[in-house]
């Protein structure tokens, strides 16, 4: 078992959760809307929803790699070509964080849990995501493939989830510091773009 490897995926998933990005951003305007543990609610159906695109990943590329080992490169060529894409689209976009809650009505624990889930699952970038990223994760030669998947996932997950609940308990502060920083979104923008190129030059390089 390959830890630097598992340590490498911990830290490119917190800088993952950290960079600004449609689920954080949507995260923190919950919590500043309908406050801290709404905004939780919502970080659980997301992290939720995150299970059944591992499940996909982890059932469907684990049958590919066993029929046709090859196409494991394939899948990472094609990983590495959609994080650049990433990149390229995070350079193309404002340096501005938009964050305005006008017009988000406030909702119960239960419908913030489930659009957070429905949101997840039903956002296929998500699975193309995972597909992207977690291939070039695998850290052993004796564990299975799907078990493998599913150890990421619960990583991913983990730190994800921990990241998201703290900008929904300190949404106030965050939000307050975003308006007065108005350079922090192009230090942000920038984070963004290194961690994408960075891990897709990692899955071209790994001999996994």
């Amino acid at each position: 078992m390959n830890y630097d490897i598992l340590l490498t995926f911990v830290l490119a998933t917190a800088a993952l959760a950290i960079s600004p990005g449609p689920d954080n951003i949507f995260v923190l305007i919950q919590s500043i809307t309908n406050g801290k543990k709404y905004g939780i609610a919502t970080v659980a159906g997301l992290m939720t929803g995150c299970l059944v695109h591992a499940t996909l990943l982890a059932f469907g590329v684990s049958a590919i790699i066993k029929q046709n080992p090859n196409l494991f490169f394939v899948i990472k060529l094609f990983g590495a070509i959609y994080l650049i894409y990433l990149a390229y689209k995070v350079f193309r976009s404002s340096d501005q964080l938009e964050l305005s809650s006008g017009g988000v009505s406030k909702k119960s624990l239960g419908a913030l849990y489930k659009q957070g889930f429905i949101m997840n699952v039903l956002n296929p970038k998500v699975t193309i995501f995972f597909l992207a990223f977690f291939p070039g994760f695998l850290f052993s030669n004796y564990l299975s493939i799907v078990l493998q998947f599913y150890v990421l996932a619960g990583i991913f997950i983990l730190v994800s989830f921990t990241i998201f609940s703290a900008i929904a308990i300190l949404s106030g502060t965050i939000s307050k510091y975003i308006r007065e920083h108005g350079q922090l979104g192009k230090v942000l923008k920038w984070l963004q773009i290194i961690v994408f190129v960075g891990i897709a030059v990692y899955l071209m390089i790994s001999d996994k």
